[in-house]
């Protein structure tokens, strides 16, 4: 589909995201926007703002879902949100994050539901979140022509293995090991690499040595790019926001308020107002009573509300 041009005199149309120009904005040294999307709204707005990367992220499942970890979203669900983010953008590159157990098994499952996410969810690159341990899976992804991006540090699927929810590459074997990491998946062909809750040396040292776009997730600033848990820029995970990341408004108390002035207006007996609701006409409401046998139809009322209008 060609790019579409803007009527004259008005901003340029923007440009279909594309790894080249990911690329182009690493060499340029553009920061690059990655976000988690996982539902319509969000990614009609997100792309309208020109958000590089969306991505329909697992943890889509805990915040949409209820889900207690992103180990048992399944499949399904995140192919829905895939589906919602895919109607709702047109210049974002679209990523599906392939949740727990898609691409465990074999490298042959790996491709097979990666490729599923393709043809039912028109999504453009995958990301794989693990070790040096998954390269031979997401390898496979890759040679059957699907991008992806490797995912290192905390890898929420790994969480026993890892001891809880705490920074990696403290110490200099941990960041060589998360380092030797993240080049086998640059060697298996990944496009890019996410650094979640990496030590900032980790992430630095990879920006400065990788081939290909680092992003930072809760890994300092020093990357080619930031990725953010779009939930958390509003507080609308209230069981946990990380310390990486930062509330810009907090939507929990204006939910609160208006949940609360809408429960009180309808006990009241106030909400829906006249401007709310639709009325037959006096005529039309006596003959519907007669049908049908209302003894105490609101003819009154609706005498008083058609000699307002006329007045109006």
């Amino acid at each position: 589909m060609s790019t579409p041009t803007a009527p004259k005199g008005s901003a340029p149309a923007r440009r279909k995201v594309t790894i080249p120009a990911l690329m182009n904005k690493m060499k340029r040294g553009e920061a690059i926007v990655q976000m988690a999307i996982y539902d319509y709204r969000s990614a009609v707005i997100a792309d309208r703002l020109g958000i590089d990367i969306l991505c329909v992220s697992d943890s889509g499942g805990m915040v949409l879902f209820g889900h207690k970890s992103t180990v048992t979203v399944s499949f399904e669900e995140v192919l829905f949100m895939a589906q919602a983010v895919d109607r709702g953008s047109r210049y974002g590159l679209r990523m599906v994050d392939m949740p727990y157990w898609s691409f465990h098994v074999s490298p042959e499952q790996a491709v097979e539901n990666a490729g599923k996410f393709v043809a039912k969810a028109n999504a453009e690159v995958m990301k794989c979140e693990g070790n040096r341990h998954h390269v031979r899976a997401i390898e496979a992804i890759i040679k059957a022509g699907i991008p992806v991006q490797g995912h290192i540090g905390i890898t929420p699927m790994r969480m026993p293995q890892l001891g809880g929810f705490v920074a990696q590459g403290k110490t200099a074997d941990k960041a060589a090991a998360l380092v030797e990491d993240a080049r086998q998946m640059v060697d298996a062909g990944c496009f890019s690499i996410l650094c979640e809750v990496t030590t900032q040396e980790v992430c630095e040292y990879l920006t400065q040595t990788l081939p290909v776009p680092v992003i930072s997730l809760g890994a300092g600033n020093r990357a080619h790019g930031v990725h953010i848990i779009t939930s958390d820029l509003f507080h609308l995970y209230e069981e946990h926001t990380p310390r990486h990341s930062k509330i810009y408004t907090d939507l929990i108390p204006i939910i609160e308020d208006v949940f609360s002035r809408y429960a009180s207006e309808v006990r009241d007996r106030v909400y829906p107002g006249p401007e709310h609701t639709v009325y037959m006409s006096p005529q039309e409401l006596e003959s519907f009573a007669k049908k049908v046998g209302w003894s105490n139809p609101p003819i009154a009322e609706a005498e008083a509300r058609e000699k307002e209008k006329a007045k109006a």
